[in-house]
């Protein structure tokens, strides 16, 4: 019987142990720039929608002013790439290792979607979607893990056509063009949190935020407006 109490702590241990989305990057409240990768170490991997190495630090920690503006303190730990003699000439130059998180990318012979694209940090998985299953999206990233991610398509609104909907059961809703013209195309809803901004009617308005978190925990990934 205590064998299997210990089951679930032991289990959960490993699950936090290992690769998991971290972090949501929105510019300007208007477009998504990174989805965060935290590895074993400690270490986050920001990649493109598109699946591209963005960049890679630690976390300066909550608390610390680059904490909410998303920004990454350096990495010195190990880092590798793939070297000239590799037999896909689509890897050579890649990153290979971060720490002890190796990556991995899908080859020349994979769908035009993929080819060339993140497939793995250590043992997290990434897809992307094809041409057949989201045309308006094809190439961006379909699910880091388990979250599956979605987006808006080219016939919804034109302020957010094309834009982040769904991250694993957190839906995002932006301002449609329907609203100010200073408010428009930036976020409205991250699951149950609301954001205003200051609309061409405000004496101070310029855009900015007005209310919510730049820096918000939903269902354990931070998004970060900045």
């Amino acid at each position: 019987m205590k064998s299997l109490l210990l089951f679930p702590v032991i289990f959960l241990s490993f699950i936090a142990s290992g690769q998991q989305l971290s972090q949501v990057m929105i510019s300007g409240g208007t477009t998504l720039t990174a989805f965060s990768v935290i590895t074993s170490q400690k270490v986050l991997i920001r990649i493109s929608a598109e699946g591209k190495i963005i960049e890679w630090g630690t976390d300066p920690g909550i608390g610390r002013y680059n904490y909410y503006t998303g920004q990454l303190q350096p990495y010195l730990g190990r880092v590798e790439y793939y070297g000239p003699s590799e037999y896909d000439s689509i890897l050579r130059g890649k990153v290979k290792a971060i720490g002890t998180s190796t990556l991995t990318y899908y080859g020349s012979s994979e769908n035009e979607a993929k080819k060339g694209k993140l497939r793995s940090i250590g043992s997290l998985q990434l897809d992307y979607f094809l041409d057949f299953e989201n045309k308006d999206n094809k190439g961006k990233l379909k699910s880091i893990g388990y979250a599956a991610l979605d987006y808006y398509s080219s016939f919804d609104n034109e302020s957010f056509r094309n834009k982040l909907k769904t991250v694993g059961n957190t839906t995002l809703s932006w301002y449609s063009s329907f609203d100010d013209k200073l408010v428009k195309g930036k976020i409205k809803t991250i699951g149950t949190f609301n954001y205003t901004w200051y609309s061409s009617h405000d004496i101070n308005g310029y855009g900015g935020l007005k209310s919510g978190l730049t820096a918000q925990n939903v269902n354990g990934v931070l998004y970060i407006i900045r």
